[in-house]
This record gives C-alpha cells, sequence and structure tokens, in this order.
C-alpha cells in the first residue's frame, strides 16, 4: 500500500498540490514512520531540479515544515502517554529506540533529536521520549524546526546532485530516493553501532567507604 505512494506524488510533480502532500506526507511521518516522506521528498526534488516544476524552494519549505508539524505531535504524544507505557513496545527494535533515546536524552537531547530526524523509526521514538521526559516544548520546537530544515535541505540536496549529473528527470528521481534509503541505513547502523558499544563498556567500580580504588 505505502509503496505506491512514492509514484502517485511524483505523477503529481507539475501539479501545483505536490507541495501540499509533500506537506502532509512529512507531518504524517512525523509520528508514522510507514509513510515514505523520504522517498517521496528526494523523487519530487530531483524533478523540480531538472525542469523546473514544482519550485524547488517550495519543496524544500513544504518538507521542513510538515516534518517540524509532525514532529510536535510525536512530541505531544509521548508527553500524553508518558515513557512507562511507550517503552515496553512488542517488537525489540522499536523498544530498543525508545530504550537509548531514554537513556541519552537528558544529557544530549539537541544532538539526539537532530540525529534522530534522519532515522524514521527513531525520530518518532526520539521525539515521543522528548515529550514523555518532560523536555520543554520551546526547546523542543527550536531543535526540531533546525533538525526538520536540516533533513528537508540534505534530501534536496541529494536530489540536487544527481540531477546535475543525470539530465533524465525519472532517473534523476530513481537515483536519489536510492542514495537517500542507503544514507538512512548508514546513519541508523552507526547509531546503533555506538549504542552497543555504550552498553558493553563495564560499569565503574566503586571503591567502599574509605578506600581508593587503584588503577
Amino acid at each position: 500500500m505505502f509503496d505506491q505512494i512514492t509514484p502517485l506524488v511524483v505523477e503529481l510533480a507539475a501539479s501545483p498540490l505536490v507541495v501540499v502532500v509533500l506537506f502532509l506526507l512529512c507531518f504524517v511521518d512525523g509520528f508514522f514512520p510507514p509513510v515514505p516522506s523520504e522517498s517521496a521528498l528526494v523523487a519530487v526534488a530531483a524533478i523540480a531540479a531538472t525542469s523546473g516544476q514544482p519550485v524547488l524552494a517550495g519543496v524544500l519549505v513544504a518538507a521542513a515544515l510538515g516534518a517540524v508539524a509532525g514532529d510536535s505531535v510525536a512530541y505531544w504524544i509521548g508527553r500524553r502517554i508518558g515513557l512507562a507505557r511507550i517503552a515496553h513496545s512488542r517488537r525489540p527494535r522499536i523498544a530498543a529506540a525508545f530504550a537509548f533515546a531514554e537513556l541519552q536524552m537528558r544529557r544530549r537531547s539537541a544532538s539526539l533529536i537532530l540525529v534522530g530526524r534522519y532515522v524514521p523509526v527513531g525520530r518518532v521514538a526520539v521525539n515521543m521520549t522528548a515529550g514523555a521526559t518532560r523536555l520543554p516544548y520551546r526547546r523542543f520546537l527550536m531543535i526540531s524546526a533546525i533538525a526538520g530544515a536540516a533533513w528537508s535541505a540534505t534530501s534536496v540536496g541529494i536530489a540536487f546532485a544527481a540531477s546535475s549529473v543525470l539530465h533524465e528527470p525519472l532517473v534523476a528521481a530513481v537515483v536519489s530516493m536510492v542514495v537517500a534509503a542507503g544514507l538512512g541505513i548508514v546513519v541508523d547502523r552507526v547509531i546503533g553501532s555506538i549504542s552497543r558499544r555504550r552498553d558493553a563498556r563495564p560499569a565503574p567500580r566503586t571503591a567502599p567507604t574509605g578506600e581508593a580504588v587503584r588503577p
């Protein structure tokens, strides 16, 4: 079902409605990861870069605004549900994403939200955890705005780079989608590797009262 969304959006590339559709896709993707916002965004951006329709700036702004709005929905869902309920998922990958987000949120919320925007499941986990841990919404919104703009610009940049080499709109769109998907996989693997290394570190020994820990 969802794999048919991107081809439909590509067919709308010459219509002014495509900007609205992109906004809605990026909005829903902020709290419902199966929606393929990245692939639709880079495909339309590649077509815009090669054909001039739609306007590339409009694509970038629509995607960024949709991403920030969707992330805010995830934040308020997390704030409403609470951390205890959202962290206990039956799916191991989702549960692990929430566990990592909870561990890091209080120490490095800005970097976590910024990086999490590039991982479909990760960004939902991060943003819901931000709400559940009561990160102030003003701070969250500021970071989310930067993350949404950076994510949109990166996706458009990938499409623009592909279109500068491949001047056929549909070919550039396909190549852009592949590159964007590859980038998402790389970011996901890097975050997972960092998380496993941190979990594998032995806990520091605590010396008994009055004694010092020998090096």
